[in-house]
């Protein structure tokens, strides 16, 4: 059986914004693109800054993907399990990764008790993730190589037919390149490499 490899992912490519109102209370809902814990932090604190009168920050991010994705959430005072996780949810029932969706609630007067919460905090992220622009990134790995010069045409061919990128480059006695190549196409790289420069090229590292 072949096993695929997961090499793709999606996310959002910029901020979107909504909000709702529910018996007064207003929930304003901010999702960003994030690339590691750092980043998604630095968003919430900005929002916090922003909305520094507001009753309550909810928050959920993740990052990466399986079986290597993190994530995290928070309530931030509102009863446990209404805010954060709702939120976090909005997030897997896009599946969406690297990045971070904020609802600030400005407290209108009348409680709206825990389904009402988990509604609304899912509501709100959910019209917050659908004004975003979805977009699909590749996950590649790199591909350190060395080989004679008289083999430059065919190894520059093949890193074309991968949609390979050339990252870093070495002219010595020999040539030796850092090739960032999709993860499922390192495989047949590495052999077609060898196969095409009839066994002049070398693999020198490969990470992914």
């Amino acid at each position: 059986m072949v096993t695929m490899i997961l090499d793709e992912f999606q996310t959002i490519g910029q901020e979107s914004h909504a909000e709702i109102k529910i018996k007064g209370s207003s929930f304003i809902g901010v999702a960003a693109p994030v690339l590691d814990k750092s980043a998604a932090e630095a968003i919430l604190e900005s929002l916090s800054k922003k909305y520094y009168d507001a009753s309550h920050h909810c928050y959920a991010y993740t990052l990466g993907v399986e079986p290597h994705q993190s994530t995290r959430y928070s309530d931030d005072g509102e009863p446990s399990g209404t805010a954060g996780r709702p939120i976090l949810q909005a997030i897997r029932g896009k599946n969406l990764t690297d990045l971070i969706v904020v609802v600030t609630r400005y407290f209108g007067g009348t409680k709206l008790g825990t389904g009402g919460l988990t509604r609304a905090y899912s509501d709100c992220a959910q019209a917050t993730l659908d004004q975003a622009i979805v977009i699909t990134k590749i996950i590649t790995g790199t591909v350190r190589i060395a080989y004679p010069y008289t083999e430059t045409n065919a190894v520059r061919r093949l890193i074309q037919s991968v949609n390979g990128r050339i990252v870093h480059s070495e002219y010595g006695q020999t040539v030796s390149l850092t090739v960032e190549v999709r993860l499922r196409e390192i495989g047949a790289f590495k052999a077609n490499l060898i196969d095409r420069t009839g066994n002049r090229a070398r693999i020198i590292e490969t990470i992914a």
